[in-house]
């Protein structure tokens, strides 16, 4: 390959640590990269090329570059995440225009490690909606730029497929790592609670947001969540054989899932039944409140955020979601409902230690200005393609998206693996078998033919 834009990060930090390449080059490739291609994707924000460039030779002149992880990896971050010196705007004109003092702890632990943050990545207005759209532009999914890359990532997950970046920072509150990942045909993992530091907005959603990896390989998966979590990478493993339950029934009364997503959790059960797991048809005991919870938790988590803003400064489609969740903070903030659905969840992952689920239930919704429409519309949509991730970030537990199959358009298909408390590691062992199994590519075409 001519190009290192394209090839993944842990091929540029073994060529950087090996100076076979400069970070400076490496970085310059990936920025021209986004010059050329981010018109038509809009994933970015802010692209900071001059700063980035100096930061570049700032990683080569450390004295430990033979020992970085990430030496000279070029990273996205989500623009709802401090980075020394700029403004993180969180998707939207009400908050201030003011550079950040300091790096958030994520985005620290990515430098300090050799990475370059070579821009802050659009989102949905205050990251509440599956969707990537707004005053700052629309994040298209790079596989077909007709539909959205899906939100709340959505900026953070195009850049990595369209090549923009190997990796990128995003986090996941309602699903907003595993929606657009899920779109754009990468793999990312949610931690469970407190493995990465959160510190997202105010209060992560009570809990429930986490900070988390978004790549095209699970190598690169791997290697950035352990930079995030503090631990270094572990090793892979080869998985011991587990009892997996697949199952297809939206988590959410009266969400139909699609046949490609049905499909894929069917066949990718079958290649882990071959493969020596024991695999067995099983519904999780999915309360029919769940939808109800949801919302609840979903809606207070914007009324935490929006306070202290400007309400003439955000979309209605805000406005009205923040209004309804402030009836609901009080009893969301008691966490009852969500220490109610672990107790009912727990019997069922002491049978299976892992739920193989679609992660999707339908493909994405076509890409416009969704934050001009009715906010009615929105929650509905949004209900709509993507049941199956609220559940794991009410009860804090791991949860990934991985690329498998196709859907009818081209576009990624995608399955999601959940599981207990602690069980990252085997989550990532497993991603890592289906990636062996039946390997994906990993970014979209694009249009210059070089993808």
């Amino acid at each position: 390959m001519n190009s290192w834009a394209g090839r993944t990060a842990s091929d540029i930090a073994a060529a950087v640590r090996a100076k076979e390449v400069t970070p400076r080059e490496v970085v310059a490739e990936h920025l021209a990269r986004i010059e050329r291609l981010d018109g038509r994707i809009e994933s970015f924000r802010k692209v900071r090329a001059q700063a980035a460039l100096a930061e570049a030779d700032e990683v080569a002149s450390r004295a430990e570059l033979a020992g970085l992880p990430l030496a000279g990896v070029p990273v996205a971050v989500k623009d709802n995440l401090a980075v020394r010196g700029e403004a993180h705007r969180d998707g939207t004109l009400a908050t201030p225009d003011a550079p950040a003092a300091e790096d958030h702890v994520t985005v620290a632990r990515l430098r300090a490690a050799g990475a370059v943050v070579v821009g802050l990545t659009n989102v949905p207005e205050l990251c509440v909606f599956g969707t990537t759209e707004g005053v700052y532009g629309t994040a298209r999914n790079p596989w077909d730029p007709s539909r959205t890359a899906g939100g709340s990532s959505g900026g953070s997950a195009a850049a990595v497929a369209a090549g923009l970046v190997p990796i990128a920072l995003g986090n996941d509150g309602m699903g907003s790592l595993r929606i657009p990942a899920a779109n754009c045909g990468l793999v990312t993992l949610k931690p469970g609670h407190g493995v990465v530091p959160a510190g997202i907005g105010n209060g992560d959603w009570f809990g429930m947001s986490e900070n988390g990896p978004l790549a095209t390989t699970v190598e690169d998966l791997r290697l950035m969540y352990g930079v995030l979590a503090g631990t270094g990478p572990a090793p892979a493993q080869e998985p011991p054989r587990r009892r997996i339950a697949a199952a297809v029934r939206s988590p959410l009364a009266g969400v139909g899932v699609s046949e490609p997503y049905a499909t894929a959790v069917r066949q990718a059960a079958g290649l882990l039944a071959r493969a020596g797991h024991r695999v067995q048809r099983a519904e999780p005991p999915y309360p029919l409140s769940l939808g109800l919870t949801a919302l609840r938790h979903w809606t207070a988590g914007t009324a935490v955020d929006a306070e202290g803003l400007d309400p003439a400064r955000l979309a209605r489609r805000t406005r009205v979601h923040a209004a309804v969740g402030r009836r609901f903070v009080r009893s969301v903030r008691a966490g009852g409902s969500r220490e109610s659905l672990r107790a009912r969840l727990e019997p069922f992952f002491a049978e299976h230690d892992v739920l193989l689920t679609p992660a999707l239930a339908r493909r994405s919704p076509a890409a416009g200005p969704w934050h001009e429409r009715g906010w009615l519309r929105n929650v509905l949509v949004n209900t709509a393609y993507s049941p199956f991730t609220p559940p794991w970030n009410l009860t804090g537990w791991p949860a990934m998206s991985v690329p498998f199959g196709t859907l009818p358009s081209g576009a990624p298909c995608a399955v999601q693996l959940a599981g207990r408390p602690g069980t990252e590691e085997a989550l990532l062992d497993l991603a890592e078998e289906l990636e062996r199994l039946q390997p994906w590519r990993r970014t979209a075409p694009t249009q210059d033919g070089n993808g």
